[in-house]
């Protein structure tokens, strides 16, 4: 029984392993699925995904160093990513609580998923604490940054938005 429990635990661990290392690829079709935003209501990601241009990005940790200057480059580019008609999510474990508390802080105008569950960050194939972003165009991953940049984060999807067809 040992040796079973044992293999099992093993096959899981790799599995997960895998799975966070093999990142969507540049092509792919957004995943569907839901989540629960910084006021804890259920949204529906994968519509969003499908419909126009959508840019999802994932911090860390709220209220950290790193994360929010990638969260106010964004914020701070965002007259321009409507002008490009971009919608905008920021992604961390955090929980809907703390999310709506680092949106307040920081006048953030976009939606922050609370993803205390994983399910959006397994649904990307990433690690929880891995600096990410992606542009999704009507369902179709167009552009990644696989080691997203703290406060270049804006320049970096803009830069990559004014490359894209």
């Amino acid at each position: 029984m040992t040796k079973v429990l044992l293999s099992l635990m093993l096959f899981t661990f790799l599995t997960n392993l895998l799975r966070a290392e093999v990142p969507l690829e540049v092509g792919a079709k957004a995943p569907q699925l839901q989540a629960v935003d910084h006021t804890g209501a259920t949204i529906d990601l994968g519509k969003a995904l499908n419909d126009g241009t959508t840019l999802v990005f994932f911090y860390p940790k709220a209220h950290t160093g790193g994360c929010t200057k990638q969260a106010c480059s964004l914020r701070d580019a965002w007259d321009e990513l409507q002008q490009r008609d971009v919608k905008v999510f920021g992604v961390s474990s955090d929980t809907a609580e703390t999310q709506a508390s680092f949106k307040d802080k920081f006048t953030l105008p976009f939606t922050l998923i609370a993803d205390t569950d994983q399910k959006v960050t397994e649904a990307f194939h990433k690690s929880r604490w891995s600096r990410q972003a992606y542009i999704f165009r009507d369902g179709t991953l167009v552009w990644r940054d696989l080691n997203a940049s703290t406060s270049e984060q804006a320049a970096d999807a803009l830069t990559a938005l004014d490359a894209l067809p």
